[in-house]
């Protein structure tokens, strides 16, 4: 895989075609790791477990490297659901999924200088993954992800900054009964090619969203006085027309 290059036009960085090709390939590995993953994971699986098929699938599909620390799949599950902790510091634990239990993976490939980032929540009712949730939390969980990301390519153009998207997800997040459970309240992150280079979508930074490539979506939520977490992470980049474009 080449290295990648972006164009600019009007102060507004516009990633090519060869490289969102590039970065495509390394998404869409993340993104076949969890579709066929959820099926694979039985009552006895562990976050321990299913990070280790995690990894092990990634690197099935020539993907060996993560950018995000030491930790290429982040796991949390049951009692951990809803915690906030960066890949520096994360351990998976031993506790098992059982009978009921919401099981949330983030994949962080990486093939030289691209990066994926890539993050679902699973519901397990009956000992097994449903793929439709019959618990009102659960439902009511995955209907609002799928509703912030819908409003999200409506609503945002390169010249919304980062602090005016951290505003506008909070504001969604807090109006329809829930509540924010990042440990830094942030909502997602540009896609860099060193860990500290990214900006960050939280307060007080105006960087203009046109003016990174890409960067990812990722609100991590819970309902108002709920216990289970809630992730579904995308990476986004504006077109040739300003339109936004999910990887």
């Amino acid at each position: 895989m080449a290295q990648s290059s972006y164009v600019s036009c009007l102060n507004i960085v516009k990633p090519d075609f060869n490289t969102i090709t590039q970065f495509r390939q390394v998404q869409e590995a993340a993104k076949t790791v969890l579709r066929n993953l959820p099926a694979q994971l039985d009552m006895n699986d562990t976050e321990a477990s299913i990070a280790a098929k995690a990894v092990a699938m990634l690197a099935e599909l020539g993907y060996h490297e993560t950018w995000y620390y030491d930790c290429p799949a982040q796991v949390l599950l049951g009692s951990r659901s809803c915690l906030s902790i960066s890949g520096r510091f994360y351990t998976p634990s031993n506790e098992v999924i059982g009978g009921k239990n919401l099981v949330s993976v983030d994949l962080s490939p990486r093939f030289g200088d691209i990066w994926g980032d890539f993050s679902r929540t699973f519901a397990f009712e009956f000992g097994a993954w449903v793929p439709q949730a019959k618990s009102r939390e659960y439902i009511n969980g995955f209907q609002f992800q799928h509703y912030i990301h819908e409003q999200l390519v409506q609503w945002l153009k390169p010249h919304h900054s980062f602090h005016q998207l951290f505003e506008w997800a909070n504001v969604r997040i807090r109006e329809k009964g829930f509540v924010n459970l990042d440990f830094r309240s942030n909502v997602g992150h540009s896609i860099a090619t060193q860990r500290e280079d990214r900006h960050f979508i939280q307060a007080d930074d105006h960087t203009p969203l046109g003016d990174v490539a890409f960067f990812s979506f990722e609100p991590f939520v819970r309902v108002k006085g709920g216990h289970w977490g809630f992730k579904h992470e995308d990476i986004y980049y504006f077109d040739d027309k300003d339109r936004l474009q999910c990887l």
